[in-house]
């Protein structure tokens, strides 16, 4: 399907950092499953991080993200617009229950709708977002927040509370989350994975997060398990 409507729309709650991946939103009918979502690729596979590590999980990476970090590791500027029908047809072939929405960033999508179909499906659904557009009550069942404020010092996080916090760690001083982290329940310390990097580069990193994590105890270390697996 080609995608035809990335009109540029510009959210007044975050500055945005790059307008050319905005999706626009899907056109509103009286049939929800026929409500579009700029989706890039659904598939199944296990939580590679965090606080569900190891769960069978289906991933919808869902186009278009506010932010342009430069460690990111997907592919968030092409998608194809389908139906949520479509979307309930695919997850028909997996047997899992849970779903991870993903991006890009999540939270610039219809989420009501989202979660007015799938969680009656009996789905379980988790969000890992970015944190700079607050959340509608009661549309996922997880909540993983991973700020970006220490590549953005103008980006404020909106989601201040959640069940996750995930902070992806390039040198920065943990006082930054004091007036967060109470918001959430689990906190974890990721190291920055940069794939135009080898092993041994990445790796010192890894280490100064380890030491990081043992001087701070109220954080987990949180690792990209699936990289080293070799799986998506």
């Amino acid at each position: 399907m080609v995608d035809k409507t990335r009109e540029l729309v510009a959210f007044p709650v975050v500055p945005i950092i790059d307008e050319s991946i905005i999706p626009e939103k899907g056109p509103h009918n009286d049939d929800p499953l026929e409500h579009q979502f700029p989706v890039v690729e659904m598939f199944y596979s296990i939580q590679g991080e965090g606080f569900h590590v190891g769960a069978p999980s289906i991933f919808i990476r869902f186009g278009g993200c506010n932010l342009a970090c430069s460690w990111c590791d997907t592919k968030f500027d092409e998608w194809e617009n389908i139906t949520l029908r479509q979307i309930v047809n695919k997850l028909d072939s997996w047997d899992c229950q849970r779903i991870v929405l993903t991006g890009g960033e999540p939270a610039l999508q219809d989420l009501v709708t989202l979660s007015q179909v799938l969680r009656p499906l009996g789905y379980f659904l988790a969000i890992e977002t970015n944190g700079t557009i607050e959340l509608p009550n009661n549309v996922v069942d997880w909540i993983c927040v991973s700020p970006k404020d220490q590549m953005y010092s103008k980006v404020k996080v909106r989601q201040r509370v959640g069940d996750e916090l995930k902070v992806v760690y390039v040198g920065q001083e943990l006082s930054m989350y004091d007036d967060l982290i109470d918001g959430f329940t689990h906190h974890f310390i990721q190291p920055k994975y940069d794939e135009s990097l080898d092993a041994s580069s990445n790796g010192i990193g890894f280490l100064s997060t380890i030491e990081l994590v043992k001087s701070n105890p109220k954080w987990r270390l949180s690792l990209q398990t699936h990289k080293w697996m070799g799986v998506d």
